[in-house]
């Protein structure tokens, strides 16, 4: 068992609760001012057998198959120049939406719809940290749940504040050259490597300008400018383990971070009637959309075609 299926069912709770979202989104009431008891049985249901279900799939699938431990915490905030604790961030926000949506369209009161749903990302994420801590293999990250926190309070912050997120958190991938050089640990195939590869990996604050305008401003509602973030030429976490190739010569990958600025589109803010479109505008929408992008680094200024 390898970490990549403890990471791959998180994200794949992650992207089944955002389904569940989008599909709310297609009935026209989704924000209704009176408690729908039916509506909240059915969220409150689907959420338990979600968290319970995943957590029961975890130990199966991962703990039990490694001893266990008192608690203990395990301190990896150097790893992989941080972009692993952005990933953290960027999924509790994520769940965070998905859980205001779900409890607003189930007619909770605003408050108590946010901080409960807001929050939703960070208990989940922080209960897989505490089984982390009781595993004699790894330990309690507080890196991780630094961030698991930060990503809720980034959702529930906005909500009290606008009613809306206008500073979204996206992500973007494009495969690297180191993946092959470790294909154990970064992934030996695009699925793998998705999750597993964080030289491919940038997350993205996607800023929508218009939010902040007055509504008779002709700024395009759906154009966003985006900055984003990034690391590259990393085959281990701390460090780079020495490699030989057919020639007997060492290769040598310098690892440094890459910052980015981009436009990019918010696919929620696009107007459409077509339900269908609006459910996969939101499905996808935690995707930076592929624009051109100004690369910084400790290399220098270049362009980025795509804006990965």
């Amino acid at each position: 068992m390898n970490l990549f299926l403890k990471k791959q069912l998180i994200v794949s709770i992650s992207c089944l609760s955002i389904g569940i979202f989008s599909f709310a989104q297609k009935d026209t009431s989704a924000s209704i001012s009176f408690l729908n008891k039916k509506r909240l049985a059915i969220v409150a249901g689907t959420e338990a057998f979600l968290y319970g279900g995943s957590l029961v799939g975890l130990n199966e699938l991962w703990y039990k198959d490694y001893p266990r431990s008192s608690f203990h915490l395990f301190n990896d905030n150097e790893e992989w120049l941080q972009v692993d604790k952005i990933g953290h961030l960027t999924t509790s926000y994520y769940v965070g939406r998905v859980g205001v949506g779900l409890l607003k369209w189930s007619g909770v009161e605003r408050k108590k719809a946010i901080w409960f749903g807001g929050m939703l990302g960070s208990v989940y994420q922080s209960t897989v940290e505490i089984l982390d801590g009781n595993s004699s293999e790894w330990g309690f990250s507080i890196g991780d749940f630094a961030a698991n926190t930060a990503g809720s309070f980034f959702c529930v912050v906005q909500e009290l504040a606008w009613n809306e997120q206008r500073i979204v958190l996206k992500y973007s991938f494009q495969q690297s050259e180191y993946a092959p050089f470790r294909p154990t640990l970064l992934g030996d195939n695009l699925q793998e490597n998705v999750l597993k590869d964080y030289n491919g990996q940038t997350y993205w604050l996607s800023v929508n300008p218009s939010s902040f305008m007055s509504k008779e401003s002709k700024f395009p509602k759906w154009l966003n400018i985006a900055i984003g973030y990034g690391a590259n030429g990393m085959t281990g976490g701390l460090f780079n383990p020495p490699f030989i190739d057919e020639n007997g010569l060492q290769i040598y990958h310098e690892r440094y971070r890459q910052y980015y600025l981009s436009l990019d589109i918010d696919l929620t803010r696009l107007k459409t009637k077509s339900k269908f479109l609006k459910t996969v505008f939101y499905s996808i929408g935690f995707l930076k959309v592929p624009l051109p992008a100004i690369e910084f680094s400790e290399k220098g200024v270049k362009g980025n075609l795509l804006g990965f």
